[in-house]
């Protein structure tokens, strides 16, 4: 057991290059304080850790990667963690690890950004504490569902009683965040082919019980369509996989900053006033939305209304952030 502290030990300080008082550590491991000392005294022995000002650190090398970002793409990351930190069913650590790493290495010359993916980083990490049953099981489906979309194996899941079928048989196409206008929390979502069939479907993450990796391995088809999509009653698209999507573009160079979103052939056309129209069907994702909020005025919604909608609402809020 001594030795799993240890390793829980330096994954917490290496998610928190700033370093954490002693009692922080003790809160967050679920030990009391006392012992600490020796799990600091253990992992010294392999790694360069140190105290300063009552914060235990692990010194980074000379030779560490570090990602450096411009002051644009920071505030931008910055918006984009915000947006699935106030929005995602549950919290992972994981991007609260990955927040800090680049907090860190935006100090020096964008500190007020840095600053702010700092206390995003926080507010994950006591979420994930708050409600640690849920987190945990869903955060631990979803590395088994990463390992095995990386690895091209399938997935035998479990789900929850109110899904049709107890157990079924995946292969993951697509793990990501979905937009939903009912309650205030999103679910994260794998979409996937099941075994021996040609059906695609989308589960929400937090409707899994268990996931388990089985050997066998799969490939995803080059002109794979795995999204269906359906109208709802009042005849919006907020609550599918895909939306149809029109937009009116300065140029057609505001189309590249959608390459790695899932989305049909663009077709274009001009409106009455001569002004270049671009519709395509694009996955209901927030990574869509954060890659039109990048086009800044360059691109504008026209349809549908329910998406324009969708649109100004968010801008409201994150314009709220710094009023």
């Amino acid at each position: 057991m001594k030795g799993e502290r240890v390793a829980q030990l330096e994954l917490l300080l290496r998610s928190h290059p700033e370093g954490l008082r002693r009692a922080e550590i003790a809160r967050r491991l679920g030990v009391h304080r006392s012992t600490i000392s020796r799990y600091v005294e253990d992992l010294s022995r392999y790694t360069d850790i140190y105290e300063e000002n009552n914060l235990i650190k692990i010194r980074s090398k000379d030779d560490d990667d570090k990602m450096a970002l411009s002051v644009y793409e920071g505030l931008a990351f910055n918006i984009s963690a915000e947006a699935l930190a106030s929005n995602a069913a549950f919290q992972n650590p994981h991007l609260a690890s990955g927040l800090r790493k680049i907090a860190m290495n935006m100090r020096s010359y964008a500190p007020r950004i840095s600053d702010n993916i700092l206390l995003v980083a926080e507010r994950i990490d006591q979420e994930v504490q708050r409600n640690r049953g849920l987190n945990a099981r869903c955060n631990a489906i979803l590395e088994v569902l990463i390992d095995a979309w990386v690895t091209g194996r399938m997935v035998r899941l479990e789900l929850n009683e109110e899904e049709e079928e107890e157990e079924v048989e995946l292969a993951p196409y697509f793990i990501g965040f979905r937009e939903e206008d009912a309650g205030e929390r999103h679910p994260i979502t794998v979409t996937g082919r099941l075994r021996h069939t040609k059906d695609i479907i989308t589960l929400d993450i937090t409707h899994i019980n268990g996931a388990m990796i089985l050997n066998e391995t799969y490939t995803i088809p080059d002109n794979l369509k795995p999204f269906r999509m359906t109208k709802d009653e009042d005849g919006s698209y907020d609550a599918v996989d895909m939306i149809p999507l029109t937009l009116r573009l300065k140029e057609k160079s505001a189309l590249n900053s959608f390459i790695g979103i899932i989305h049909t052939r663009p077709v274009f056309s001009k409106d009455e006033e001569g002004a270049l129209t671009c519709t395509f069907q694009a996955e209901n994702s927030i990574e869509l939305m954060m890659r039109i909020f990048q086009c800044g005025d360059d691109v504008c919604i026209l349809s549908p209304e329910s998406y324009r909608e969708k649109y100004r609402a968010r801008l409201s809020q994150i314009l709220s952030l710094y009023s």
